[in-house]
């Protein structure tokens, strides 16, 4: 029965994970976003960066959290399995051509990414206990203003609760209990009782919570990987010339990888570098909406270019480190003993033991892949909160939280094949909705977009500043008096 319930998921997930379905609409979009938005994503990148990092807030503005608390809650989210495993598994079936086209899955994802947060913002609204409540379970209905639209946010926020559970929780939980069990035999009902803890204390708190955590956590966990892996890419500095031929060679000619390992073709190394670049970054998905509607922001503007950093330091940076480190250090390439490539599980975990001297290697995997984990645990939960309460109300939110809390207790404990497959479904089944109403909605984004760039292209404008220009300008009002309004009941 396990193994009919597994072999059906595989292939439902290797449909919508295909080159029929979600590889196309999400390069699509991504490339068709970038061209109405002029290429905001290069051109803007550094006045984003400069007010994500350095300023990291908007004086005077309405919001929940800061804009850096916004972004390092999406990036606990999204850094997480998939930058240490999910590159290995990558590189490991489609070759070391896979993370090219991560790479432009995150470009192009940035766009996605920029456009979802700033529709988070955009249609945002108070719920009953005078939060912002916003992504695409309120945009897609209140952006889209028929029933489709309403059709849209209710399959979003379905699969979006579903796959909490499964992507956002158990698979990390399950991840963080396995490698502290083979690496320091914790028992996995330690590790559970621990995590479970820890997740309740911080998520019955809120976005707030989160938001103070993550604040302080995230930049700590990518700081100390990805200093960790520079360190070995300045060690083998002389093979890293190689490294990044190989990779654009194996990109365009699906070539055979070394090591022993099945030729991928080329439709391999694209789908699974999008795939996986998508499981790493979630440009597209829609989730780091919710995370991004929280912000203190002057101007949905703002705030969907700082979201959009967050594409670009989990893939371009914290992505790279991790692929260029399996490249050069020869990782995707070692056997077993039976002389049959290693698994991808145990591949980057190779790569930086190879890397670093002594024991180091193994502890950067073993604690990187811990706090990678379980920071998407409290990301993703506050997106199954906003989901569930769009579906069920305020009134569950609290539940949910105890709930997901205890879900971490079973993640950690129990054997999940089946759970990585069906979260593998979810996620997808999330993006369709979201990516649909990201076309219709394009024309708004980008329409908007040009009218505040237009006076503040460096977003360096204070709020009065803002209020002066923006009058009479695209969408000005109708946003400000959805700001100004009570909650909604």
């Amino acid at each position: 029965m396990l193994d009919t319930i597994q072999a059906a998921l595989d292939a439902a997930s290797g449909f919508i994970w295909g080159p029929w379905l979600l590889i196309p609409l999400l390069l699509g979009t991504g490339l068709y976003l970038t061209i109405r938005l002029g290429g905001l994503q290069f051109i803007r990148l550094g006045a984003a960066l400069r007010l994500g990092l350095f300023r990291r807030k908007d004086a005077g503005s309405d919001g929940d959290i800061s804009q850096f608390q916004a972004l390092t809650t999406a990036l606990a989210a999204t850094v997480g399995t998939g930058n240490i495993v999910g590159v290995a598994t990558a590189i490991a079936i489609g070759g070391p051509g896979a993370l090219f086209w991560m790479w432009i899955t995150g470009l192009l994802g940035m766009a996605s990414k920029y456009s979802e947060a700033f529709l988070g913002v955009r249609f945002r609204t108070r719920d009953k206990a005078g939060e912002q409540n916003g992504g695409p379970q309120q945009y897609l209905e209140r952006g889209i203003r028929n029933g489709f639209g309403k059709t849209l946010a209710f399959l979003f926020s379905v699969f979006a609760v579903i796959a909490c559970f499964g992507i956002g929780n158990m698979t990390q939980g399950n991840s963080v209990s396995a490698n502290l069990e083979s690496s320091f035999s914790v028992p996995t009902w330690v590790t559970g009782v621990v995590l479970t803890v820890i997740a309740l204390v911080v998520l019955v708190g809120g976005i707030k919570s989160i938001g103070r955590v993550t604040a302080g956590f995230v930049p700590i966990m990518i700081v100390f990987y990805v200093l960790s892996a520079l360190y070995i890419l300045i060690v083998n500095i002389g093979d890293v010339p190689a490294a990044l031929a190989l990779i654009f060679r194996d990109a365009f000619t699906g070539s055979a990888a070394a090591g022993g390992f099945a030729g991928s073709v080329l439709i391999i190394a694209i789908q699974m570098g999008v795939a996986r670049g998508i499981f790493s970054n979630e440009s597209g998905m829609g989730s780091a909406a919710i995370a991004a509607a929280a912000a203190r922001t002057s101007h949905p503007v703002r705030q969907g270019l700082v979201s959009m950093t967050q594409t670009f330091i989990d893939t371009i940076i914290v992505v790279s480190m991790t692929g260029l480190v399996i490249i050069t250090t020869g990782a995707y390439a070692m056997t077993d003993e039976n002389g049959e490539q290693i698994d991808a599980a145990l591949m980057t975990g190779e790569a930086f033991s190879h890397g670093l001297p002594g024991e180091w290697g193994h502890w950067v995997v073993t604690i990187g892949l811990v706090m990678f984990a379980f920071s998407t645990v409290l990301g993703w939960s506050y997106y199954g909160e906003r989901s569930i309460e769009k579906l069920l109300g305020r009134r569950a939110v609290m539940p949910f939280r105890v709930v997901f809390s205890l879900v971490v207790y079973v993640g950690c404990t129990t054997e999940l094949s089946v759970v990585w497959a069906f979260s593998d479904v979810m996620n997808g089944l999330m993006a369709l909705p979201n990516l649909i109403g990201l076309l219709i909605l394009s024309g708004l984004v980008a329409r908007e977009t040009r009218a505040y760039l237009k006076h503040d292209p460096k977003l360096v404008a204070t709020q009065d500043e803002i209020e002066e220009f923006m009058q009479g300008e695209p969408g000005w009002e109708e946003w400000r008096r959805s700001e100004k309004a009570g909650p909604q009941l």
